[in-house]
């Protein structure tokens, strides 16, 4: 048996870019045990994936998580966070560990520079090239998230209109220049006609309730309302996907559903955008602005005071795009 520790802390989107990493080692490696380091709060990210045999999440105190840890006696740690913290972890538990090439140089000189030395390289291909010296090769099958039976929902149940086709719409991300403006989504929303199921976290419930008052289409706000995997049901039942560069776009991915991804202060070429998508996908970004990307991750509020990057990204362009989606009869 070769016991392996792999150590992802957060978040949504990153946890789930990890699995075919986990689907492979486990697959791949003959014999292998797989277990998993993250925060609670992600814990039932992790739960119900059958490739994965013992989850531990930070303690309290550092000391006891450790102990915990180095009872397993693990013969490797995969570090696929790469960050100070997950260091004390590799230097209190006395094993080979291999760790994931953040790029940090590269990434901060195309932030601060505009300079793109960044390869042309997915982020789960470079996940996987930290388990090359075991053989572990992409398998090629994509994302994995797996929902609960008990929080699967039945869409047709909840709203009359999604016994046809519906569009997920995801209104959070971690940062308020990653998402999609109001005034946008309700142009984009009314403009195609179509139901939407609204989709995000509670930290966006008051966002939903503005959204909600400007709609034309029928629609079902489930913001601050429901589970991770109620929503993630949600999007595995809808005909299309439209959301910013977030967690829930991954999770998207996993379902195999056709995304359209608005990109605001983040770039594809960082490395993050759907894994093996839907061929009907499509990535709307605002191109040629000298301020972008301004940030690998976000900001409250766009630094330039115009927020071109989203706001430029054409509407009638979007929309065009969830029509043809929603009019294929291949759903």
């Amino acid at each position: 048996m070769v016991k392996f520790l792999i150590v992802r802390f957060s978040s949504i989107g990153d946890i789930i870019l990890t699995t075919p990493v986990i689907r492979s080692l486990k697959e791949q490696v003959e014999g292998a045990e797989v277990h998993f380091l993250t925060q609670p709060a992600f814990e039932q990210i992790l739960t119900p994936n059958p490739h994965i045999d013992k989850i531990f999440t930070l303690k309290e105190k550092f000391g006891d998580t450790i102990k915990e840890l180095i009872a397993e006696n693990y013969d490797y740690i995969i570090d696929l966070h790469h960050n100070l913290r997950t260091a004390r972890v590799k230097r209190s538990v006395p094993v080979h560990a291999f760790s994931f090439n953040k790029l940090n140089i590269k990434k901060w000189l195309l932030v601060n520079f505009k300079i793109n030395l960044m390869p042309n390289v997915h982020i789960v291909d470079r996940y996987f090239d930290t388990v090359h010296l075991f053989d572990v090769t992409d398998d090629h099958k994509g994302l994995d998230y797996f929902i609960p039976s008990s929080e699967e929902i039945i869409a047709k149940d909840k709203h009359a209109a999604f016994e046809g086709k519906y569009m997920a719409v995801v209104l959070g991300a971690n940062h308020k220049t990653k998402q999609i403006p109001l005034d946008k989504l309700t142009a984009i929303i009314n403009g195609s006609g179509v139901p939407v199921c609204l989709i995000g976290g509670s930290d966006v419930a008051n966002d939903a309730v503005k959204l909600e008052a400007t709609l034309k289409v029928p629609f079902l706000n489930t913001v601050g309302k429901i589970s991770l995997h109620n929503s993630a049901s949600f999007i595995k039942q809808s005909a299309l996907v439209l959301t910013p560069d977030t967690g829930m776009m991954h999770i998207a991915a996993a379902f195999k559903k056709p995304i359209l991804s608005l990109w605001g202060n983040t770039v594809p070429e960082l490395g993050m955008t759907p894994y093996y998508p839907n061929e009907k996908s499509m990535i709307f970004e605002t191109n040629g602005l000298r301020c972008r990307p301004c940030s690998k991750i976000g900001f409250d509020k766009c630094p330039k005071k115009h927020f071109k990057c989203m706001n430029n990204i054409s509407n009638a362009n979007v929309i065009s795009h969830i029509s043809n989606i929603v009019n294929s009869t291949d759903y």
